[in-house]
This record gives structure tokens, C-alpha cells and sequence, in this order.
């Protein structure tokens, strides 16, 4: 069969033509090599089928790379990873504010300002210079679900609702001239029209391109803990827990895994792959 005849079925439920150059484009970002690459497209190639769903593709290409070279198995899995971080929207909080301290901010999770009408709790509260920048995270738990216009439509009232109170204070010292709406899925095209209309940002996992949530995180290169591919469910909680959200918090937070009664062998292993993965 011809790979531009197969339908794949995205996790949303929508059909779409599957796309190998997607595929190998995916690859590459990854750092995979050549040799992978044609390795997992072959692998791919043999068992497409109609009707196949993008997560039995993700998961044939995951498996090769985690036998290969385990921490691009762990930048594979990214998209996966973040969803792990639920069931609550919490630690995506603190992941997005561990971003965003990274990228040079003062931030802080779980802050209640007061609006000219009533107090607002805001997911993050990040200061850089003499700017101020509220973000409230919208978390899915699970793959297909967007974020629709509804959501930038309340979080603006109330971002001009706490932007009257705060910039009408002078004992802030800072402006506050931006409200941002982040989210792990996406947004649909009426959210995304009235983020732009309204000077609301708003960043999911792939918008705006090029500095996409993904994009993001990429660059800076802070994954969060849940890509791992050798820590165990167990242990990624418990490091949550710790507020550890970040790979490369581990490396300086190391007695965390002596807690968790990790043999020195495996630590060794768990440490170097999350060095490859920060580097």
C-alpha cells in the first residue's frame, strides 16, 4: 500500500493521511540519526494498515528509540510526558513556572491579587524588570481536547479585572501588561482569533510556532521529570511531590533517589541519561 493512501486515526478521533515526511521530521527534531531514522520508518512501513492510530505509530518508533539511545526515547515521549504530570493541573503549574524561571523570570504558583471587583487565585505570577504578567495553565489529562474560545474569554475579564486594581496601586513597582493562557493540548481557531484580538498570549504545545510550549522546551532544554524512561511511575510521583518537576533539578537534588532506594548502578544510569537530555 502506498503510504499516501493510508488513513491514520489522530487521538482527537480525525482521520488524516499519514505522512512519512511528518514522521522522519518528527525524527530529526529529536536528534535521531540516520540510521534510526530509516530503522523506525522501515518498522512503521511493514505494519501500517487503514485505520492504524497515531499512538500504535508513536509507540512502535518509541520502542526502537528506547532500545537504541534511551534519552531520545525520553525527547520522544515528550508530548506524553506532560500529560503524565497530571491527574490535577498542579505540577503543570509549577512546571510552567520552573519555564519561566529558566527564561529569567521571578515567579511564584497559587497567588491571590486583588481585581477592581474581587480577589483572583492566579495559577502563576511571574515579574521580570519592571513588568508583571499573570498566567493562568489550563491542564488536560488526556489527548483531543482543546481549549475553546470560553477559556481566553474568561481569563481576559479577569486579567483586566486584577490589571485596573494592580496598576491603579502604586506600591507594586511594577506594571502588569500581560495575561497569558498556557496550556499541553491546543487551542481552537475562535480561541486563538480572540487571544490576538484581545492581546491576550496564549501558548500551547504547538502555538505560535517557534516558540511553542514544545518549542520552548526544546531550546532551553527542561523537560520535565516524566520523560524518563528509567524511573518508575512511583518515583517520578514522589519526586512531584518534592516539587521536583525539571530532569535537571535531579541532578542537583541526587539524595532524592538515595530516599527512593536506587542501587548506585541504576542511578548512574538515570543521571546520564537526563545529562544527555539537558545538554
Amino acid at each position: 500500500m502506498e503510504e499516501n493512501n493510508i488513513n491514520i486515526i489522530k487521538s482527537s478521533g480525525k482521520k488524516v493521511k499519514f505522512s512519512l515526511n511528518k514522521l522522519r521530521s518528527s525524527l530529526k527534531r529529536i536528534g535521531a540519526d540516520k540510521e534510526t531514522i530509516d530503522a523506525i520508518i522501515d518498522k512503521v512501513g511493514e505494519e501500517l494498515y487503514q485505520g492504524i492510530s497515531t499512538k500504535e505509530i508513536y509507540n512502535r518508533a518509541y520502542a526502537i528509540l528506547k532500545k537504541k539511545k534511551s534519552y531520545m526515547a525520553s525527547k520522544y515521549k515528550l508530548k506524553k510526558a506532560i500529560y503524565e504530570l497530571g491527574p490535577t493541573g498542579f505540577p503543570f503549574e509549577r512546571f510552567i513556572k520552573a519555564l519561566l524561571e529558566y527564561s529569567g523570570y521571578e515567579a511564584e504558583v497559587g497567588e491571590v491579587l486583588h481585581g477592581k471587583c474581587v480577589s483572583h487565585e492566579i495559577d502563576v505570577v511571574a515579574h521580570k524588570g519592571n513588568e508583571t504578567t499573570v498566567i493562568e495553565c489550563k491542564f488536560h489529562g488526556e489527548q483531543g481536547l482543546k481549549c475553546n474560545v470560553k477559556v481566553p474569554l474568561y481569563i481576559n475579564s479577569r486579567f483586566q479585572d486584577v490589571k485596573t486594581h494592580w496598576n491603579g496601586s502604586f506600591k507594586n513597582g511594577t506594571k502588569l501588561n500581560q495575561g497569558w493562557v498556557v496550556t499541553n493540548t491546543r487551542f481552537t481557531e475562535d480561541a486563538l482569533e480572540y487571544g490576538r484580538c484581545s492581546g491576550l498570549y496564549l501558548l500551547s504545545w504547538d502555538y505560535p510556532e517557534g516558540e511553542s510550549l514544545r518549542d520552548r522546551i526544546d531550546t532551553l532544554g527542561l523537560y520535565p521529570i516524566t520523560v524518563s524512561t528509567l524511573l518508575t511511575n512511583r518515583e517520578k510521583q514522589f519526586l512531584l511531590s518534592r516539587d521536583v518537576v525539571l530532569c535537571r533539578q535531579l541532578i542537583g537534588d541526587v539524595f532524592y533517589l538515595d530516599h527512593l532506594g536506587v542501587s548506585e548502578e541504576r542511578k548512574e544510569k538515570i543521571l546520564n541519561e537526563i545529562k544527555m537530555l539537558c545538554s
